[in-house]
């Protein structure tokens, strides 16, 4: 029987596991553009950021095989087939003898994250049911980017103290066998509960779910487009900062907490912005976060004290708190449940191409008009997006301000 409350063991697991699929690409959010630049003689932006496109294709294009896998395979099998996966990641960043090293590891990275993220996703989503779905997406979302700011904090607090070569991934061992061990051991598939929850659906069949996720349909095409700008400054903010940071002298440290901040907030604040989608109309809530997002953006492109980074890790966490979880509550409430695992991996596809797309534009931005501009840039775009959001998407529960309730179809 699908409920929070009823499955909250299997739950706890897996929030447990996210927390490991966070913690892995965690270690590289602070540390690898100077891993690149010290260790490896890498100087031009575009390169650097090489790292983060691998990691983007893989991650996009494993979110939408998990489609395809769960029509052969149950949830528990994708879950561990991710886990394995990861296994080789750390040790290849431990080991690299060249950069097409780290180039290997992100690739296996990005299919660990498609494979076990989404997976630990759906199967929550499969747990609990339509009562407490952005509760349950916020506490997942929390699991996962907490511990993307934990370890980012504790990757850079190794290097500051033994360099960026060898020490700071070796977390990451423990970090992939524990992930594979409980899911192995003590996770339990969800499969059944579509089957339960597929008999008393009022909601249509999609017909043609890739286009309507992608654009046709006007809350699910919204959230795409607004998933993609998320990730797309998600990505700048991963590559670029830590080299913003170094080029206005901050020791390894200071960059490490800013670095943590942001998705540490992210991450704790979606334990509240989840529950608020269950309650308010998610339409607002999503023009909020990016609006909030591309402020943050704007302040980091012009800060150089502490105090003032701070506040934009701050603001851009919250800003991304806002809009992540209730973008999957989007997508779970849109579609039938048959239908759910393919709309959300579509969706993840186009989200996490976002790594993709910002990794180039802001590598090309930055060698061709300096790291400020990119960052103003990308700013406008994020502002852009969450104003389409506002435009064109509708209202199915309570409103902020003056908006319309509807059926959220074309």
């Amino acid at each position: 029987m699908q409920g929070l409350e009823k499955n909250k063991f299997q739950f706890a697991l897996l929030v447990l596991v996210n927390a490991f699929v966070g913690a892995m690409v965690g270690l590289e959010r602070s540390i690898m553009p100077g891993f690149g630049k010290l260790e490896f003689g890498l100087s031009a932006n575009a390169a650097l950021m090489s790292f983060i496109i691998a990691f983007g294709i893989s991650k996009s294009l494993s979110n939408y095989a998990v489609a395809q896998l769960s029509k052969k395979f149950n949830r528990k099998t994708i879950l561990i087939i991710g886990w394995i996966v990861a296994l080789p990641v750390p040790f290849l960043l431990m080991y690299a003898p060249s950069w097409n090293w780290v180039i290997a590891a992100n690739i296996l990275l990005g299919i660990n994250q498609g494979l076990a993220w989404s997976s630990t996703v759906i199967m929550k989503i499969d747990l609990v049911g339509s009562k407490n779905r952005g509760l349950a997406m916020g506490i997942n979302e929390f699991a996962g980017y907490l511990s993307v700011g934990l370890a980012a904090w504790l990757a850079s607090s190794i290097a500051a103290d033994y360099g960026y070569a060898f020490f700071p991934f070796i977390p990451g061992v423990i970090f992939a066998f524990a992930g594979l061990l409980i899911s192995i051991f003590l996770v339990k598939d969800t499969t059944h509960f579509v089957h339960t929850e597929s008999l008393t659906s009022k909601l249509p069949l999609l017909e043609n779910v890739w286009k309507e996720t992608t654009w046709k349909h006007r809350n699910l095409g919204s959230v795409s487009l607004n998933g993609l700008v998320n990730n797309l400054n998600d990505g700048v903010v991963w590559g670029l900062l830590p080299m913003l940071l170094i080029q206005r002298g901050f020791g390894i440290t200071q960059i490490g907490i800013i670095a943590a901040i942001y998705p540490a907030v992210w991450g704790i604040s979606q334990l509240f912005t989840g529950k608020m989608g269950d309650h308010y109309c998610k339409k607002q809530i999503i023009t909020a976060g990016m609006l909030l997002q591309a402020l943050a953006i704007l302040i980091v492109a012009i800060a150089s004290s502490l105090p003032l980074l701070i506040l934009a890790s701050i603001l851009l966490g919250f800003g991304t708190a806002l809009v992540y979880p209730n973008f999957l509550s989007v997508i779970a409430e849109s579609t039938h449940p048959k239908q759910r695992a393919e709309s959300l991996s579509i969706f993840r596809l186009w989200r996490d191409s976002g790594y993709v797309f910002g990794a180039i534009l802001s590598g090309v931005l930055a060698d061709a008009f300096g790291i400020t501009y990119a960052l103003f840039i990308v700013a406008a775009i994020t502002a852009i997006a969450g104003l389409i959001a506002n435009r064109r998407m509708c209202c199915t529960t309570k409103v902020f301000w003056k908006s319309e309730y509807c059926v959220p179809a074309y």
